[in-house]
């Protein structure tokens, strides 16, 4: 592991701050690291409101948008709402069709085959359309790219709108708007809004033409903040607000599709880490094992009971999405100890029978052990198809499109990607992308680095300071948990491995002039030595609270120790 200590602000913005808000410097250091400078920035951060929210037809192509539904609604059209089958398009697709059915009873949803069909707007969703009679195609999470499809559409008389967040290529769809904060002539505030936040816009506007607000429209945020969580957008500016408000409902009065899951797992408060961990697989594991039209027919069923059974069989999907996951890793693992001669900067791996639904999560584990830009192959049809994924401060997107003579298509942003090509032009595009990463990356980036926001010691640790800490979630990109450092440290003499095969580190730490703190490292049990004998050691940790009996104490969660 790297340890890198961030910057120190500025001493006199931190004391200004720090009065100002009448905190400690540690915390109004924490602040400005995050962009909060002023008494004003603190309360927005602190105190989110939905008035905070911008105007959304500051977006590029919402009036376009929002005329063009009114006059389907007006007229009886019949509209699709479609999106992809991950989480942030099924929560997009439950999210923009529940509101329309407020509206109109003229509304039905289309989910993508992940297999059939693949990523994205799909021939045969248009197809669908046309043959039932849909004249408008809303598109979420989805669509920026799709040239020919909306071209193709446009040629049976379907109109598109696409709700996107994604990188568009140099030209536009022809679709009646494009709603992408991320298009070069878009100057909406804030760009980082996921593709059902892009939807939640929509709406937004939608409502606004009937008189309502942001207030109006709280019911729907559970969905919101689970996309927000689950595809891993920063949580600043407008996507904190929506996160902030998503998790009072979803602790306060979630949907019957998201109480059923939450109910499966009796989980009493949950955080936005809770919901990337519990929520979101369960509503994933639906397009990865089966069909992404369960995750919407959960996530739209307003009747309890009958939303629990269909958590039943979602939880059986997610079940088998563990199952699959596991064994395609320990292949995947054992592939890449047999090519350890071809190791290079990338790790690339390819079998005709692995589950094409779980090669994203393949490749996310392959980096915990090998910390490398990696892509995951399996065969889809005539081609090959791949989950791409990066490590911290490489772009894994820009380095595809660097080699994109080989790629049939692709799609995605910096840390996360799909592509597909022919399997004629798999080993020229595995030494292209090798070729690029070498000459891309900076060699450091290949090792596990962990920010560490501030140096303190161990009497700086009071509940007061935990209280005030608990205030910056909700925790993600951007506004990550505070990583602290301490050095000087020594175990009271009871440290001890714990767990199965002795993986985790359990010790009671002290530091001069201080209260001893109990703290837990997971995954660090080969660490033991380091802490024996009261040999002096340095740490790297968050704190949190640990429960125990009804007694509520603040411990440490170590991410690494060295001496």
């Amino acid at each position: 592991m790297r340890w890198t200590l961030k910057a120190k602000p500025e001493p006199s913005k931190v004391k200004q701050l720090s009065k100002d808000l009448q905190v400690d410097e540690i915390v109004a250091a924490l602040l400005i690291q995050r962009g909060i400078e002023t008494y004003d920035d603190a309360k927005q951060f602190f105190r989110p409101s939905l008035d905070d929210l911008h105007d959304p037809f500051l977006m590029k192509d919402m009036d376009k948008a929002v005329e063009r539904i009114e006059k389907a609604i007006a007229e009886g059209e019949n509209i699709l709402v479609f999106g992809d089958y991950d989480v942030d398009g099924t929560t997009s697709v439950a999210l923009m069709s529940s509101y329309l059915k407020t509206r109109t009873e003229a509304v039905a949803t289309y989910i993508p085959d992940r297999y059939e069909e693949g990523y994205g707007v799909s021939y045969m969703g248009i197809d669908f359309a046309h043959d039932n009679d849909f004249s408008l195609i809303i598109a979420l999470d989805c669509g920026v790219k799709a040239i020919e499809k909306v071209a193709y559409a446009k040629e049976k008389g379907i109109d598109f709108i696409i709700c996107d967040h994604h990188r568009p290529g140099n030209e536009l769809p022809k679709a009646i708007a494009v709603l992408d904060p991320k298009r070069d002539d878009c100057n909406y505030p804030y760009d980082e809004l996921c593709g059902c936040g892009v939807g939640f816009k929509l709406i937004q506007a939608l409502a606004s033409n009937e008189g309502k607000t942001a207030e109006d429209l709280v019911e729907y945020l559970d969905l919101v903040a689970t996309a927000i969580g689950a595809d891993i957008v920063p949580i600043t500016g407008e996507n904190r607000t929506l996160a902030y408000f998503g998790l009072q409902v979803i602790n306060g009065n979630p949907r019957p599709g998201i109480k059923a899951i939450i109910a499966q797992v009796k989980k009493e408060e949950l955080t936005i880490t809770d919901v990337v961990f519990i929520v979101a697989p369960r509503i994933n594991a639906a397009g990865r094992m089966k069909h992404g039209n369960h995750a919407v027919t959960l996530l739209t069923e307003t009747d309890f009971n009958l939303a629990v059974k269909y958590a039943i069989d979602i939880e059986q999907f997610n079940t088998d999405r563990k199952e699959a996951d596991q064994h395609i890793t320990e292949e995947a693992l054992q592939q890449i100890e047999n090519n350890k001669e071809q190791e290079g900067f990338t790790t690339v791996v390819y079998h005709e029978d692995w589950h094409k639904g779980v090669i994203g999560i393949v490749a996310s584990r392959l980096i915990e052990t090998y910390y490398r830009p990696t892509l995951v192959f399996t065969k889809s049809g005539d081609k090959l198809a791949a989950s791409a994924r990066s490590v911290s401060g490489f772009d894994v997107y820009n380095a595809l499109e660097a080699c994109s003579e080989h790629i049939e298509q692709f799609g995605g942003h910096k840390y996360a990607a799909g592509l597909t090509l022919k399997s004629e032009n798999y080993e020229a595009f595995k030494q292209a992308f090798e070729d690029e990463v070498s000459k891309t990356i900076d060699k450091s980036l290949l090792t596990p680095e962990i920010r560490i926001d501030a140096q303190i010691d161990l009497k700086d640790i009071t509940p007061k300071f935990y209280r005030i800490l608990k205030q910056f979630a909700p925790f993600g990109p951007s506004n990550m948990t505070p990583i602290f450092m301490t050095e000087n440290l020594k175990d009271t003499g009871y440290g001890k491995c714990v767990g199965e095969d002795d993986k985790h580190l359990r010790i009671t730490v002290t530091q001069p002039k201080a209260d001893k703190i109990v703290a837990i490292g997971f995954n660090l049990g080969d660490k033991c030595d380091l802490i024996t004998n009261r040999k002096s050691f340095k740490a790297v940790y968050s704190i949190d609270e640990n429960e125990w009996q009804g007694n509520v104490s603040l411990q440490l969660k170590l991410r690494d120790i060295k001496e």
